[in-house]
């Protein structure tokens, strides 16, 4: 079996689950700690992406900037990547971090938008930087949808295309169906990037391998949006078990998840009421943040905004329309009290 390389994303997707609060000298300590580790590739952004810091998806305490030049400068073996959302990036942002240092841009897009994607994928090869291909929210569409568009961006001149379970929601058949779809198309790598919400992100991840998959993702301790991500350190763990050597070391991560990350994460990253019904409604985990809010300021049940918005298939992008979500809900309840 292929062995996998594997990204890891704590500074990218761990920073939805602290409010997008990474200091510089944090930010150090972790990328330190995976290079040490030999992992080969850390992606670091703001959540959503370059030029994220919003007050849609939340600003950042420090300049997203500041941190990837911190993880350009630590480094000795890793490649820094960064998230880019076409929409809420730029070109002029691609360009700033590529002059900072990252030597790959992953280009997340909803699962059947791929078409915007290549403009960026074009200029990330002018660039001469690695170019990925993110398919989000891959749960909402067929294999054979998924597959025309990871087609899409090969053309472009991606280097990788990834199924992006997004909401947590995709159960091991369906990761296998989708990884083996793309592989049975493409010329180029396969990636799969899980979340666990349904407790199935290590489970998810090995059926990806399995699959043929050539990258995957995780994040120390599981800091992630929503139930966090495949733990890095269990990912590692358990392909060692597999027998799977990826040449990353075990026990440096196991003293970085313990020592580093976990004083910085809130509150314990479980699957509770919230995650999981998101995962099981297919929401973007990004907008748990947003939905708690929501319910907090309209006398909601989070769960409620969760399925209303599963119903209406809600994308990245449309955090907007969370607290539409959530006014309706509330109106329509007073309107039943009154009954």
């Amino acid at each position: 079996m292929k062995i996998p390389r594997l990204t890891d994303t704590t500074l990218r997707d761990g920073s939805h689950a602290i409010s997008y609060s990474y200091t510089v000298e944090q930010t150090r300590e972790i990328v330190r700690g995976l290079d040490e580790a030999s992992v080969p590739v850390i992606e670091v952004s703001h959540g959503a992406g370059l030029n994220g810091s919003t007050i849609q998806q939340g600003f950042s305490k420090t300049p997203e900037y500041d941190l990837i030049k911190t993880a350009v400068e630590t480094a000795k073996q890793a490649k820094i990547a960064s998230l880019f959302v076409p929409g809420i990036g730029t070109s002029e942002e691609l360009k700033k971090a590529v002059d900072i240092g990252i030597q790959a841009v992953r280009v997340a897009v909803h699962c059947t938008e791929a078409d915007v994607t290549e403009q960026y994928i074009r200029l990330a090869k002018e660039l001469e930087i690695e170019a990925v291909g993110f398919l989000m929210m891959a749960h909402t569409q067929p294999k054979e949808v998924l597959a025309e568009q990871a087609k899409l961006m090969e053309s472009y001149g991606a280097d990788c295309v990834y199924i992006v379970d997004s909401a947590g929601a995709l159960v091991p058949q369906g990761v296998r169906e989708r990884v083996s779809a793309l592989k049975d198309v493409l010329s180029i790598d396969v990636g799969f990037h899980a979340h666990n919400n349904l407790g199935l992100a290590i489970g998810n991840t090995v059926a990806a391998i399995e699959s043929g998959a050539d990258q995957v993702d995780g994040t120390v301790r599981a800091l992630g949006a929503g139930a966090g991500n495949a733990p890095t350190e269990v990912i590692v763990a358990t392909l060692n078990k597999m027998g799977i050597n990826t040449g990353i070391s075990l026990s440096h991560l196991m003293d970085l998840a313990e020592d580093v990350v976990a004083p910085i994460i809130p509150s314990p990253i479980v699957i509770d009421r919230d995650n999981l019904s998101s995962g099981y409604a297919g929401v973007y985990n990004s907008f748990l943040l947003h939905v708690r809010h929501a319910a907090e300021k309209f006398d909601l049940n989070p769960t409620e905004i969760m399925e209303e918005l599963g119903r209406r298939q809600a994308i990245a992008g449309q955090e907007d329309w969370i607290i539409d979500v959530a006014l309706e809900l509330a109106d329509k309840k007073k309107d039943m009290a009154h009954i």
